[in-house]
């Protein structure tokens, strides 16, 4: 007799043969599918009190109340960020919603790529190295040991980041409510003032969206960098890229950004996308990545584990509970 069931909604390949191999080992009765959970596919949830999504899904309120009619109790989302759930709603439905954990160290890698391309003007190089012209840019890059760094947000990522930037040779600031390891609490306006470089890792909620908004980003160092690996609703899309086209940013690495549920992670080549992003891609000091600084084997691993050990756990609970 297995442990538990549990349905596992939208599921990458990959997700699903790791999913695969993890049931068996719990002994749990798993249903994968690759669809995504909708007011019409809740019913696949069906005898299972848990279920795992993913982030690329929103969960809008008549599908968490689908999934309640389903019989669904627990929520597992595969992604460190709540902010694809309406939380507070499912709470009312008596829904129980948890994220996953899984190492930093993917993000923060590519956090630190992203910057290290922005600030040595990849983007254009590759670009004209395409074209097959190999003339040198204009405008020389800079180095990581001449720049100052304000990392806003310094939980697991943002803490992760910080370190390995210190070891580039950065000066580090950072900004947030709790402890901040080694690097230097900084107010947020002071951090916009004396940062070269702005990278964001603080969690999306209704107190940090537009976090960056058309006034704070007035406030940066003239020629600053932002990178964006956290949420895209950060940072207010149509005043960065004003700062951007005016001169007043030196460039922009992003690895999400609003409006992306539904554009990153398919193939937008024969459709219109919003002229915002239209704008963002023409500028060649901006690296727009699809979602993708978790995009790791480990993390991947990690994740789904996370993921299926919550739901278990769940579930043994209810059924202790009812038992």
């Amino acid at each position: 007799m297995t442990r538990a069931a549990i349905t596992a909604f939208d599921c990458t390949p990959d997700e699903a043969a790791v999913l695969r191999e993890l049931a068996a080992r719990y002994d749990v009765r798993a249903t994968i599918t690759a669809t995504a959970p909708s007011v019409d596919t809740a019913v696949l949830a069906s005898g299972c009190r848990a279920v795992s999504v993913s982030h690329r899904t929103a969960l809008n309120r008549p599908t968490l109340r689908a999934l309640r009619r389903a019989g669904v109790r627990y929520v597992s989302t595969r992604s460190i960020g709540y902010d694809h759930v309406d939380v507070e709603y499912a709470a009312r439905l008596g829904i129980v919603v948890e994220n996953v954990v899984y190492a930093p160290d993917g993000v923060a890698d590519f956090t630190v790529m992203l910057v290290l391309m922005v600030v040595r003007r990849a983007r254009s190089m590759l670009r004209r190295a395409e074209a097959l012209d190999y003339r040198p840019p204009v405008e020389r890059g800079r180095e990581l040991r001449d720049l100052t760094v304000g990392v806003i947000g310094t939980g697991r990522i943002g803490s992760a980041v910080a370190g390995r930037l210190q070891g580039f040779g950065c000066r580090v600031l950072a900004y947030d409510h709790r402890a901040t390891g080694t690097a230097e609490p900084t107010a947020l306006d002071e951090l916009l003032r004396r940062s070269d470089v702005l990278t964001l890792h603080t969690p999306l909620d209704a107190t940090t969206r537009h976090l960056l908004d058309r006034g704070r980003l007035a406030r940066t160092k003239p020629g600053a960098c932002v990178v964006n690996t956290g949420r895209g609703a950060l940072i207010d899309t149509s005043a960065l890229l004003d700062a951007l086209e005016s001169g007043r940013l030196g460039g922009a690495a992003l690895d999400v950004l609003e409006g992306e549920d539904g554009v990153f992670h398919t193939d937008c080549r024969e459709r219109p996308l919003p002229d915002t992003w239209v704008r963002l891609h023409r500028l060649p000091n901006v690296v727009i990545t699809p979602h993708l600084a978790y995009d790791t084997d480990r993390a991947l691993r990690d994740t789904v584990e996370s993921s299926l050990v919550g739901c278990l756990a769940f579930e043994e609970q209810e059924a202790s509970w009812i038992g």
